[in-house]
């Protein structure tokens, strides 16, 4: 009965959300409550439970997406996102610019909030498209698909990263070395099949791009970025490096034996993020003033308050799940015994958030969903939890449409017709939550015969 009662709130959840246009935080308290007095908890002990969660996972990473999100709040600040394009241009070239931009943005500016990481990139990618021929913003617009959801969910510290790997108990580290190599990986053989069909007709100029000529200059849709003094983009980009180097390098050493105090200390992920906080902080003041620095940390407290909401109340479902008989059907399900193995797990976890983003629309919160409800079970899944994290994260992404106001913005900002944002955002994303599915599967598959 706990099951239909499960099935109940997700659909009056998805419902709040979608058709009642109510905020995710309040769709979520209803969801959780609903299932803990549906599964015998009381009012009074759903609740309680609510709120342990809320706390236990803000205990776990609410001040790395505190911290990370201020990090991009500066970034953006220092205008960091404009000039790697840049340099990816005179690197790269024209021609494989799409594939360093998509790449830049996995793993280097997950931090900094999605949309405002399209009104970033959109003016740049629709200057740079003129360069690359016809099909060009076909695959300028593809790039940027598979560059920012995808390192949101798969990369520390992106809010979809740090909040599956909070919910699954998983180290951060050890979440962002696999979620760099999947979201990688994916997202290069994702644009690599993007661009084989756009050179076998996929793109219509005419009937997929708007009439609209006029394209924003670099940089034109960055209004907060101080008074031209920002520093050059190596100095900048230590603020992200540094906690990557810190995390990164403690997980390695770990691995070969190396272990101490200091190390520890050190490649604690919260201690790592604030570090490259501070950096961010002191050189946004120093370069852009007083003033430039307080609104866009003003900015970035804003922006954290929700965020930190949802995270927290997806802590909140995952605590009122452990509590109720839904925790040992779910752990009964995933478990080896019931006859589902190590691959059917990583399936199954990629379906629950896939249907739930495409009932949803938003990316984070349908992984927040699905890591909520699936966490109770890791411990009798025959998986690392990383990877049916991983699995989440793929299925997170699973066709954006027109349920997500990310959807519309990037048909907005790039100059797409509906027609044409269908073609590259809703196929790209599919296409990489399959192939990173994929990916996981053959993770899995080698850690199943380890």
């Amino acid at each position: 009965m706990i099951v239909i009662h499960t099935a109940i709130a997700i659909i009056i959840m998805v419902a709040m959300i979608i058709w009642a246009k109510v905020n995710p935080v309040i769709a979520l308290v209803v969801g959780a409550l609903y299932i803990g007095i549906a599964g015998g908890l009381g009012l009074a002990g759903s609740v309680t439970a609510l709120a342990e969660g809320f706390g236990d996972i803000m205990v776990d990473v609410g001040l790395l997406i505190g911290f990370g999100v201020l990090i991009g709040a500066l970034l953006n600040q220092l205008g960091a996102l404009r000039k790697t394009v840049d340099l990816l241009v005179q690197f790269f070239g024209p021609r494989r610019l799409p594939y360093a931009m998509a790449l830049a943005l996995n793993a280097f500016f997950p931090s900094i909030y999605p949309d405002v990481q399209l009104v970033l990139a959109a003016p740049l990618a629709r200057n740079a498209s003129s360069r690359l021929g016809r099909n060009g913003l076909g695959l300028m617009a593809g790039a940027l698909v598979v560059g920012i959801p995808v390192g949101v969910v798969f990369v520390a510290p992106g809010l979809g990263a740090v909040s599956i790997a909070g919910l699954l108990n998983v180290p951060l580290s050890t979440s962002l070395l696999w979620g760099l190599i999947v979201a990688l990986s994916s997202t290069l053989l994702s644009l690599l099949l993007y661009a084989e069909l756009l050179r076998r007709g996929w793109w219509n100029t005419e009937k997929d791009e708007t009439s609209d000529d006029v394209l924003a200059e670099p940089g034109s849709a960055v209004s907060e970025t101080g008074s031209g003094r920002n520093p050059p983009l190596g100095v900048s980009m230590l603020s992200v490096l540094i906690p990557i180097v810190f995390i990164a390098g403690g997980a390695i050493a770990r691995t070969f034996g190396i272990e101490n105090t200091v190390l520890e200390f050190l490649s604690e992920p919260v201690f790592a993020l604030f570090v490259g906080l501070v950096y961010a902080y002191v050189l946004s003041r120093f370069t852009a003033g007083r003033k430039a620095t307080d609104f866009a940390f003003g900015t970035g407290l804003e922006t954290s308050g929700n965020i930190l909401l949802i995270t927290g109340l997806g802590g909140s479902l995952a605590a009122v799940i452990k509590k109720t008989e839904l925790s040992d059907v779910l752990t009964g399900l995933f478990s080896a015994e019931a006859g589902i193995g190590i691959i059917a797990a990583v399936v199954l976890s990629w379906i629950i958030a896939a249907v739930l983003h495409v009932a949803i629309g938003s990316i984070n919160v349908a992984a927040i969903t699905a890591a909520g409800i699936i966490g109770p079970a890791t411990a009798g899944i025959d998986a690392p939890p990383v990877i049916i994290g991983l699995a989440i994260s793929a299925g997170a992404v699973f066709a954006v449409h027109f349920n997500s106001n990310f959807f519309w913005m990037f048909s907005s900002l790039l100059g797409l017709t509906t027609r044409g944002a269908l073609k590259s955002m809703t196929l790209m994303t599919a296409v990489v939550s399959v192939v990173a599915l994929l990916i996981t599967i053959l993770l899995a598959t080698v850690v199943s015969f380890v």
